[in-house]
């Protein structure tokens, strides 16, 4: 295979992953994270049983968790696309092991992301065993990013995406970094909030219960470790707690707004060409995603503005990842 060949393979993986992302979120958001009691089956299937001695058969063998179709193939399609991903991501290691055209990027590239696909399958099928545990289903989101961010890092290895000033480029490294440090964490954050059930802690916004401090657990809202054999489908925790984990998130996300509106303008002012246009991008995804959270909160989470969050979040990961790469790359 040609360097041009791997590269729209490359290319083809990370929009295939962004769309993994965005099937997670809507499994997640729409309540079908346990759709399937077993993995990587589905009631012993590989498909959602739908005859009728099927779902019997699947119900006397899963008697606490009877079926419903629409549910599991959300979760099925998920997997679906998601093990074509690997199978995509395991091609894209054996050519750049083997294939001798391959200059970019480095085999240390592919091989980590064969691993980290084998770990985020692992994080899969615990997140049904152990029944929704918010730990894990974090992690799984945060697997996911990183599987979308690692290729897409591999795509801007063999492109030039940039044509300005390197000099100024690089003054920036350390603010893009703080900046990718932050969105990671606030990431975080969103996916403890989602996986705790805590979005609709707070259903008023800029106050919540219509009080700027109302009674919050951190204590309670943070332990990340409660045992085994607990249910976490539609949480466990008391309000109180919920509360302290919306709070959280919401201060969060005044700090990383602010500080990735800085550095949108840092970057459209110091820049020129194709480097303004990412400034004025960052500038863009933030405005989207700062009102796509408010939604959240006034709309009572409706689905597609749920998984629209997830996506957007995504894409200012890919537009940090872009220029903290860009800002190292230069000198």
């Amino acid at each position: 295979m040609s360097q041009q060949g791997y590269y729209k393979l490359s290319l083809f993986a990370a929009l295939l992953a962004l769309c993994v992302v965005l099937l997670g979120a809507y499994t997640r958001l729409g309540d079908a994270g346990l759709g399937c009691p077993d993995w990587p089956t589905c009631y012993g299937h590989i498909d959602v049983p739908e005859d009728a001695h099927e779902v019997a058969a699947a119900e006397q063998a899963f008697p606490e968790r009877p079926v419903e179709a629409p549910k599991a193939w959300k979760e099925m399609v998920h997997r679906y696309f998601a093990g074509s991903l690997g199978l995509v991501i395991l091609a894209l290691m054996l050519i750049r092991l083997f294939s001798r055209q391959i200059k970019r990027p480095g085999k240390g590239l592919p091989v980590a992301l064969v691993g980290l696909v084998i770990f985020q399958a692992a994080l899969g099928m615990w997140t049904v065993t152990l029944l929704l545990k918010p730990v894990v289903v974090m992690g799984h989101l945060l697997g996911g990013f990183a599987t979308l961010s690692l290729l897409w890092l591999m795509v801007s290895m063999q492109r030039q995406w940039f044509n300005y000033d390197g000099s100024a480029l690089h003054d920036l490294k350390p603010l893009a970094w703080i900046g990718l440090i932050l969105l990671i964490a606030q990431i975080s954050l969103g996916g403890w909030t989602s996986s705790n059930y805590a979005a609709l802690a707070c259903t008023d916004f800029p106050t919540c219960h219509d009080q700027w401090w109302p009674n919050a657990d951190f204590a309670e809202g943070f332990v990340l470790w409660r045992g085994l054999g607990v249910n976490y489908e539609f949480g466990v925790l008391d309000n109180p707690a919920r509360v302290a984990i919306h709070l959280t998130h919401r201060i969060g996300a005044l700090i990383v707004f602010l500080y990735l509106a800085f550095l949108a303008w840092k970057v459209s002012s110091v820049s020129r060409g194709s480097g303004r246009g990412l400034g004025f991008i960052i500038g863009v995804l933030l405005l989207i995603q700062v009102s796509l959270g408010i939604a959240n909160v006034v709309l009572h989470l409706p689905l597609a503005n749920a998984v629209a969050h997830n996506g957007v979040a995504a894409l200012l990961l890919l537009s940090l990842v872009t220029l903290t790469h860009a800002s190292s790359r230069y000198r």
